[in-house]
């Protein structure tokens, strides 16, 4: 099981960080993503860090804002959130890679519950 927590209300220009951590597993071992769902919208991949370390973007909706990092020591991943902007406001998941695309929701196996990120204008 997967927990996700950091998401909140900020204005335009704001920044927030995300966090994933499991529960009763290692992270360092594994591939990581993070994606989104807006209302009335498909989930949408937003980055990704595999088990090596290599990141990954969604670059058209990121735009350089973004970060994902892991930190082994606590067992977390991270998602730093920049330069927020309306079309931001989704809900985040986190999600354990397990094979394939890491663009694609199915290459997933455990994912979290989400945490709402909402950013007014």
């Amino acid at each position: 099981q997967l927990q996700a927590s950091g998401g909140g209300l900020v204005q335009t220009g704001g920044s927030l960080s995300l966090s994933c951590a499991p529960s009763g597993r290692t992270f360092s071992t594994y591939g990581v993503g993070w994606f989104r769902q807006a209302p009335g919208k498909e989930r949408e991949f937003v980055a990704a860090i595999s088990e090596s370390d290599g990141v990954m973007y969604n670059a058209d909706s990121v735009k350089g804002r973004f970060t994902i990092a892991r930190d082994n020591a606590k067992n977390t991943v991270f998602l730093h959130l920049n330069s927020l902007e309306p079309e931001d406001t989704a809900v985040y998941y986190c999600a354990r890679y397990s094979t394939g695309s890491y663009y694609y929701p199915r290459s997933y196996d455990y994912w979290g519950q989400g945490t709402l990120v909402t950013v007014s204008s």
